[in-house]
């Protein structure tokens, strides 16, 4: 019992783990995952002391922020049980989902807003992108709009999330499942990571669970822990088919999963209520735009002919794998871009499918201290190249590669200079370009007039910055020299 309270203790910090976005890889999903490794292990037979389990998760979870609340106090104090009652009815009142107060539920609303609001803040953000997406194929399949709230349980809406236990996505779809609902998984692109994809797929999995249930609690609780589980809890407590009611006949992470989904989905409604502001400084769902790709090409080297980053692209696309796209004659891979970059690919994709490189590269480079870079554990040709601001094509030329094949340890010629010392990532040293910290109150037209012969579209085009033009305090901000 004192392990799987200590253990439960963990849950909510890492709920909203991987606040940051620049955090795109190897997200593992703690909220699911910590649980299911703990359960692989133990034999619960204990099933009654889920309410009391909760209830001092939470109240440990208040304990470590009570010099906030002693802050906040007066903000909250207006925050009453009988106003929560009145605003989870009107919630109520519009949704088909079954939204009553419970003391599990409070606990929920208010732990997550005295110690998760600026974590909050950056879902919100992020859903300015993927929640007209969910709420596109939601409509299509006749499902309710307010599902989109799962995707932040599952994934915090990061895209290239994957869990321990194999689950990969926004919607964290296993192996089996996503063969299931057809998506795609071979060596080079993984539809479980494709928004698109794997928010249809979703749909199809939710489709059936609430056929087979007809309850819409139950059929989320299905989709954490299987039908199977579900069913069991049922036969358990007699038939009945209240999820509140069943819910100690749950696994463990099933029981905190729908309060945590209807906390959310509170949280997300009254937003301005409780002063959660999302920052706006992403791009937005409507912003982007899609192409067909007709040859196989590497994302590197769109990247490189529209003077777009990398890493940025890679996180619009999550589904290839390898940075490569490959070719699919009957049926071509698409690729999302910012709007204002379509007409652009269009003009260019004569240059962009050209196998030749953009400058001429002669012969392997021989390498030495100052022009290379040692592969470590993890290390793939095409990180790599991105590292270094180089296409993949000139990687493997330079190093005289005939394979995507590396060994830990081994020196790869990273720039075609004979002497790249303390050069390679090295953005404040003056030679290639300098830093600037932003701070409170700065925008990009006042920065820009800090520096003379920079203007704000410089600034933006150097650092990606696609959408308004606020900017969060302590951001780098690249300022290249003229």
């Amino acid at each position: 019992m004192k392990r799987i309270l200590q253990l439960t203790i963990l849950l909510l910090p890492f709920f909203f783990s991987a606040q940051n976005s620049e955090e795109i890889q190897s997200i593992d999903n703690f909220y699911i995952t910590v649980y299911k490794d703990f359960l692989a292990q133990q034999s619960i037979v204990d099933k009654d002391y889920a309410s009391s389990v909760d209830f001092k998760w939470l109240q440990t979870q208040i304990k470590s922020t009570e010099e906030d609340s002693k802050n906040t106090h007066n903000k909250y104090s207006d925050f009453d049980t009988f106003l929560l009652i009145g605003q989870l009815k009107d919630l109520n009142d519009k949704t088909p989902f079954q939204i009553e107060h419970n003391p599990t539920l409070e606990r929920y609303i208010r732990v997550f807003l005295r110690s998760r609001k600026e974590t909050l803040a950056n879902l919100m953000e992020r859903s300015r992108y993927y929640f007209p997406l969910f709420e596109k194929y939601l409509d299509k399949y006749d499902l309710p709009l307010e599902i989109k709230y799962l995707a932040v349980i599952e994934s915090a809406l990061k895209p290239q999330s994957r869990s321990k236990t194999g689950a990969r996505g926004l919607w964290q779809f296993t192996y089996a499942t996503g063969k299931q609902f057809g998506l795609e998984i071979n060596s080079m692109v993984d539809e479980r990571y494709d928004p698109v994809k794997s928010t249809e797929a979703a749909c199809k999995f939710l489709t059936n669970l609430y056929k087979m249930f007809g309850n819409w609690d139950l059929a989320l609780a299905a989709y954490n822990s299987g039908p199977g589980n579900v069913t069991k809890a049922i036969r358990r407590a007699g038939g009945n088919k209240n999820y509140w009611e069943i819910r100690k006949y749950l696994p463990l992470e099933t029981r905190g999963y729908l309060p945590a989904f209807y906390a959310t989905f509170y949280l997300f409604e009254y937003n301005d209520f409780h002063h959660i502001k999302p920052k706006k400084t992403g791009l937005s769902y409507f912003e982007t735009d899609t192409v067909k790709i007709r040859k196989q090409v590497s994302i590197n080297k769109i990247a490189s002919v529209l003077g777009l980053n990398n890493e940025f692209l890679k996180l619009l696309n999550p589904q290839y794998k390898t940075g490569i796209i490959p070719l699919n004659s009957n049926d071509p891979y698409i690729f999302v871009l910012p709007k204002n970059k379509i007409s652009d690919f269009i003009r260019s994709e004569e240059k962009i499918y050209s196998n030749k490189p953009s400058r001429q590269i002669s012969k392997v480079i021989k390498v030495n201290p100052y022009n290379s870079y040692r592969v470590k554990k993890g290390d793939n040709l095409g990180k790599i190249a991105s590292k270094f601001n180089i296409r993949l094509d000139q990687l493997k030329i330079w190093n005289g590669l005939e394979t995507n094949y590396l060994i830990e340890g081994q020196h790869l010629v990273v720039s075609d200079k004979e002497n790249i010392h303390k050069l390679e990532l090295n953005i404040d040293n003056k030679s290639i370009s300098k830093t600037y910290i932003v701070q409170k109150g700065d925008s990009l037209l006042i920065i820009s007039g800090k520096f003379p012969d920079v203007t704000v579209n410089q600034l933006k085009e150097w650092n990606n910055i696609h959408s308004e033009n606020y900017l969060k305090p302590g951001t780098k901000l690249i300022i290249k020299k003229s």
